[in-house]
């Protein structure tokens, strides 16, 4: 059997004790299937005094991930600190520069430098490994990076993030408000104490700018993302939504169009039969369609110690069972050198249409109003109702329901911004995507 791997790992929250955890008692299993040993010889933490219920004891302590990268007698370092700079990037560039194997679930450090630190790793014939950094235990990176080839990629979408997914879920099924929904995700440990990340689709944004880059061979784009959160999702939204056969859920969209790469994150109605519509709670799903597999869709947990410490180890295990001097994949799917420009996408007309709730004075000519500003705009309406409480007083604003046929979102703006100028409009518009996927 060869020399076993000796791995180091730089963070010791969840993920990190779940994977020491998992290394020490499976230690047997992962020899046999891998070829070789896989032992933990280095850890940094910040604090060195925890107790995370593992056994470091006989493990060698550094006090900082730099240090480690550096000094430790190690074949592969693993990077689970987070963040998109400081010590989580200096560690991760002085591994590669060194020649050691990365491995990280650090989609923000990815999103921002992903193609310096691939060309590191070419440069070096190393392995950059990165799994966990998208959809936790889901193996979409490897799909695309690996399994797909050959296939052109010409629409990657999917549910990236638990926590959002987690709020409409209650949302929906319990009639909880936004804000009761978020305050019981931040106790049970599913949104941070500043949810607004998270809420505001940022983590979907950096995971959708990694997988874009895959999918397409082109250079990380996590600034050219359009991007809405869920924090102005109301009740009312997801009752509409339900009684026009929808549900709502924030995706991640990236597209290739004949004019460049569209990447997109907000919240989307998606027919209530749907099998993405049937994703509920912290799980992830992401859909990827290409011209020879057709559509795949993958769905699984999306965080967590144990789901996001299985994906780093398959990393790991990858590392294991791979010959020493052999020809690496591509860190990015296209070698770093070779990612064409990032190309946005022209405005173009959105198939699934839009949906659009504008609370209204109850008013004559309310209705004409809408459907003329809707017409000089370009835009076909597929319905329009009126939604009001049996027992609401006759002068009590309504809410006023439009679903549109394909449209651009410059004409859907546009059309919205000449009624918020009407003196018969109450508080702010909504304005909801509706994607009705091919396969599912």
């Amino acid at each position: 059997m060869a020399d076993a791997l000796k791995v180091g790992i730089a963070g010791l929250g969840t993920v990190g004790a779940s994977l020491v955890r998992i290394i020490q008692t499976r230690a047997n299993e992962l020899a046999t299937t891998c070829g070789r040993a896989i032992e933990i010889t280095a850890v940094t933490a910040r604090d060195r005094s925890r107790d995370r219920g593992i056994d470091i004891s006989g493990i060698a302590w550094f006090d900082t991930p730099e240090k480690m990268a550096n000094e430790a007698d190690i074949d592969v370092f693993v990077e689970l600190i987070g963040g998109a700079s400081g010590a989580a990037a200096d560690s991760v560039k002085a591994a590669l520069t060194r020649g050691l194997h990365v491995v990280t679930a650090n989609k923000a450090l990815l999103a921002a430098s992903g193609v310096e630190l691939a060309k590191i790793a070419e440069e070096k014939s190393v392995l950059l490994n990165f799994e966990a950094a998208v959809a936790g235990g889901i193996p979409v990176i490897k799909a695309l990076r690996e399994s797909l080839t050959g296939n052109t990629v010409s629409r990657v979408y999917g549910i990236m993030n638990g926590t959002c997914n987690y709020i409409l879920t209650r949302m929906e099924k319990e009639g909880l408000s936004f804000a009761d929904c978020l305050k019981e995700a931040q106790r049970l440990g599913y949104a941070e104490a500043d949810p607004a990340f998270d809420i505001e689709g940022n983590d979907t944004a950096h995971k959708l700018a990694i997988l874009t880059t895959l999918a397409f061979g082109t250079q990380i784009a996590a600034d050219e993302i359009y991007l809405e959160g869920i924090s102005n999702i109301s009740i009312e939204d997801i009752h509409a939504a339900a009684d026009l056969g929808y549900r709502i859920k924030l995706l991640g969209v990236a597209q290739l169009t004949d004019s460049g790469i569209e990447q997109r994150v907000h919240p989307t109605m998606v027919p209530h039969d749907s099998v993405i519509a049937q994703v509920d709670g912290v799980t992830n799903a992401v859909a990827i369609e290409s011209d020879i597999l057709g559509e795949l869709l993958m769905v699984g947990p999306g965080a967590g110690g144990n789901a996001t410490a299985s994906a780093v180890l398959g990393d790991i295990a990858d590392i294991a069972k791979s010959s020493p001097g052999a020809q690496r994949v591509p860190v990015l799917g296209t070698p770093a050198a070779s990612l064409a420009p990032y190309k946005r996408a022209r405005m173009q007309s959105h198939e699934g249409g839009y949906f659009i709730r504008l609370t209204v004075a109850d008013r004559t000519g309310v209705f004409a109003s809408i459907a003329a500003r809707m017409a000089e705009n370009g835009i076909s309406l597929e319905s329009i109702m009126q939604r009001s409480k049996p027992d609401a007083a006759t002068d009590t604003p309504k809410t006023i329901i439009l679903v549109t046929h394909a449209t651009t979102e410059h004409s859907v703006r546009k059309a919205v911004d000449a009624i918020k100028a009407e003196s018969y409009l109450v508080g702010e518009p909504q304005v909801i995507r509706i994607e009705r996927p091919k396969a599912f």
